[in-house]
Formats: structure tokens, C-alpha cells, sequence
């Protein structure tokens, strides 16, 4: 009896850790709270404002291949933050951050702008999110989902697991096709161009979608190589799940030399990157993505720092590709900074878990739940490469996303830029039309003729 009422016990202590929130809780949620969960109120000296809505559909022109103007063109930088001045302003910069003046003082800046809290989602993601609120819980001890609907799985997170489950799930328009190009410059700053198709789709969005039939996929994702001519051609499919552990991610890879289809394990964890030339894993796309079993994750609250946000310069389509990447890091003056509220995660590998990056810190945006930094340490306990998003918001679509992903890797001087698309014939195309049918292995040898 005693062994049965311990293990009773334990049961609901489980089920209280994974539960999701109160009524009165979830009530928070577009009162105090943003209806995504970011609290409404600006900070006490008023430089992070309070969030009044977002920005507006029509805040600025979009052009005919869907680039955004700047909403914020006028404005001027308040300060920049240099390896000269870096000590005023490092109690709201990461390690990470701090890493990255110390390895290039002479050209590594911050130029910072008055916060804009401009995120803001449609009308179904902010009902997804309270529906979430009140129903989403995490199985198979945080590594799957159940009962989650559309997007933002937890916007009242009560752990660090929770908050990277809203990275992982969090609004990307539903469905979206981009066209978008990856540098992996050399230490000189010398770079080829590797460019992609890439296709993103969560299953609601899919022509043929059943509700009546609900299905473990989180959504789908395809992803082709259309130069230089060594790699075009070759196509990746990954089939992302809820619950990785009832059914772990499905990837194939179709290799256009070959003409052949096969399952791609690799493509997770700590797997190679797409062309990456070794500068990043599988799950540092995205900033991160994937089954988060490998890792302990800690919550260790919110903090402010200055995270890149509202880059619609950075996204210019006046901008050439020169123009950006440079030796050692990216372009900065072309970049914009802004104090915001942020979620700081730690995650540590398991005992008896393998994978490169022994620790990831993790700086998760309050509004947006898209992860801003994410700092990562080797086996030794040392700082190895830092990862940065540059965000802006859609506000003709209402979503969320970034203008360019880096992943700086300090001992090697080198880096990875993913997601540029200033010279390209098309900006994001939000509300692409697929099938089911579209992300089969089968359809992968069609999708990939040259």
C-alpha cells in the first residue's frame, strides 16, 4: 500500500508539473498580459514602452516583391556601443555579446534605438494561444505535446522546457515559401553563395487538411539547393513532430547526382548543417530546433539586454550582399539594437547524452517568443559560438520573423549568415498553397530536377 500510494503521489506530482494553467490565469492573457503572454506594462524608466498593439498592417509601404519599408526610418541611433565604452552597458548584454567586442574591438559595434514593441499576430493565434493556455501540457517527460493547437504552446511558461517549446512552436505564418542565401566567410571575409528554396507548412494550412483526423506533425518542412551548381538540385524534406519521442523527426534527402531519395537520420542534433561547412549543427537552424531531450533546461527568469530587433535595413533590397558580409562578423552599422524583455534559459547536457554543445544559454523575446541570442559552450565549459537573430515583423502578415540568422564561432574567427534575401526576386511569400502530397518522399525527385 505504501509503495502504491508513493507512486500515486508521484503520478500527480508529474501531472501538476506538466499541467497547463488556471482559468484565472489564462485571464491574464490581453490584460495584464500581451494575448501571446509578454507583460503589457513597459519597464519603470520607461525604455521599454508599453505594448499597445503592434505595429499596423499598413505601417509602411510593401513593395511588389513583398519588401517591407522601414516603419522607423527616421529615427537615429541613442548610442553606440563599443569594445571602448562596452563596460557601461554589460549588465544588459550577454556573455556572448561581451565575447564578441573582446574578439573584435576594432570593428564589432552596437547601435542602439528607442525600443518599439511591434509584434502583434492574427486573430486565430491569439485564440490558439489562450485555447494552449488552458489545455496544452507536455508528455513523455517534456519531450512531446498534446492537445496543442496552431502556435505559442505555453504563454505563461512556468519552466525553461516550456519557453523553448514556445521557440519551437511559436507563429510563423502558417505557411511561407522564401527564397534566401547562406555565407560562410572565410577569416578574410572572403564567401561563395549557397542559395535555397526553401517551403515551411503547418498542417492546418495544408489545401487537404482533416481536422477530423489530428496527426503528430508539428509541421513540414522542404528545403532545395538551387546553387552553386556542385549542390543544386539536392533536396532536403523533414517531418517535424509534437511528440519526439512517440515518433522521432522524419528526414530525407534527395541527392540530385544520384538520383536518389534516403532517410537522413543525421539531419538533427549536433548532425552537419546543410552546406554549412561545418559552422553549424542541425538543430542551430532556426537559431534552435528539434527534440530538446538531450538537454536539462533551467528558467532563470527574465532579464532586460539589448537584443537586434526591427532590422528593416538590415533586409533592404537596396542592400548588395557585399554590403553586409564582412571579415569576422557582419556588417554592424547596418544592424539596429533595443532593449526588450527577455526569457534566459540554460540548457545542460544529460549525463550520458553526446553532442557537441555541452551548454547553450538561451534569450528568448518576450513578445515574439523567438529566440534573439543563444550563446554556446564547449565540453571544457568554454564559450564557443554565438548565435544571433536579426529580427523584424511582418506587419503586412502580422508575423514574426528574422531578416538574418549569424552564428559566430570565436575560435576559428569565422561565421554563418542564413536567411539573406536583399538581392533575390522575392521577398517572404506568406500563404503558399501546398498538399500533403507536395512534402512525400516520393515528391522529392520531382522537386528536385535541375
Amino acid at each position: 500500500m505504501m509503495q502504491a500510494g508513493t507512486a500515486f503521489l508521484l503520478s500527480m506530482f508529474a501531472a501538476s508539473v506538466m499541467a497547463a494553467v488556471s482559468p484565472d490565469e489564462a485571464a491574464k492573457l490581453g490584460t495584464s498580459l500581451t494575448p501571446f503572454g509578454a507583460e503589457k506594462a513597459g519597464n519603470a524608466d520607461g525604455t521599454i514602452p508599453e505594448w499597445t498593439g503592434g505595429l499596423a498592417t499598413n505601417a509602411a509601404a510593401v513593395d511588389s516583391r513583398g519588401f517591407l519599408a522601414n516603419p522607423f526610418a527616421g529615427e537615429k541611433p541613442l548610442f553606440t556601443i563599443t569594445a571602448q565604452n562596452v563596460d557601461q552597458y554589460k549588465d544588459k548584454l550577454t556573455p556572448g555579446q561581451l565575447a564578441m567586442f573582446k574578439r573584435y574591438p576594432d570593428t564589432y559595434r552596437m547601435p542602439v534605438y528607442t525600443t518599439h514593441r511591434s509584434v502583434t499576430m492574427p486573430a486565430e493565434v491569439v485564440e490558439a494561444t489562450k485555447a494552449n493556455a488552458l489545455n496544452t501540457n507536455m508528455v513523455q517527460n517534456g519531450n512531446g505535446l498534446e492537445k496543442f493547437t496552431v502556435a505559442n504552446a505555453f504563454p505563461i511558461p512556468k519552466n525553461g522546457l516550456e519557453v523553448i517549446w514556445n521557440h519551437i512552436t511559436r507563429y510563423r505564418g502558417g505557411s511561407v515559401k522564401r527564397y534566401v542565401t547562406q555565407a560562410t566567410p572565410q577569416t578574410n571575409g572572403s564567401y561563395s553563395l549557397v542559395y535555397f528554396d526553401d517551403e515551411f507548412v503547418f498542417p492546418n494550412k495544408l489545401k487537404d487538411y482533416d481536422a477530423s483526423k489530428p496527426s503528430n506533425i508539428l509541421f513540414y518542412f522542404k528545403q532545395k539547393v538551387t546553387a552553386p551548381s556542385r549542390l543544386a538540385g539536392n533536396v532536403l524534406l523533414v517531418h517535424e513532430t509534437l511528440d519526439q519521442i512517440k515518433e522521432p523527426r522524419m528526414a530525407w534527402l534527395y541527392n540530385a547526382g544520384q538520383r536518389r531519395v534516403r532517410r537522413a537520420p543525421q539531419v538533427s542534433y549536433d548532425g552537419p548543417g546543410t552546406a554549412a561547412d561545418g559552422l553549424r549543427t542541425s538543430d542551430n537552424l532556426d537559431m534552435y530546433n528539434g527534440a530538446p531531450d538531450r538537454y536539462e533546461w533551467k528558467l532563470n527568469g527574465k532579464k532586460e539586454i539589448y537584443i537586434s530587433y526591427n532590422n528593416y535595413e538590415l533586409d533592404s533590397p537596396k542592400l548588395k550582399y557585399d554590403d553586409i558580409i564582412k571579415a569576422g562578423h557582419i556588417n554592424q552599422d547596418l544592424t539596429r539594437y533595443e532593449l526588450h524583455r527577455v526569457w534566459h534559459v540554460t540548457a545542460t547536457l544529460k549525463a550520458g547524452e553526446r553532442h557537441i554543445y555541452a551548454k547553450r544559454d538561451f534569450y528568448i523575446d518576450e513578445d515574439s517568443w523567438q529566440a534573439a541570442a543563444i550563446d554556446h559552450y564547449d565540453g571544457r565549459g568554454n564559450l564557443w559560438r554565438v548565435a544571433e537573430a536579426h529580427a523584424l515583423h511582418y506587419y503586412n502578415k502580422q508575423v514574426p520573423w528574422y531578416s538574418l540568422e549569424a552564428l559566430y564561432d570565436l575560435q576559428s574567427g569565422r561565421y554563418l549568415a542564413l536567411g539573406m534575401k536583399n538581392e533575390e526576386k522575392q521577398a517572404y511569400e506568406f500563404g503558399s498553397v501546398a498538399t500533403s502530397g507536395d512534402f512525400t518522399p516520393s515528391a522529392l525527385r520531382q522537386a528536385g530536377v535541375r
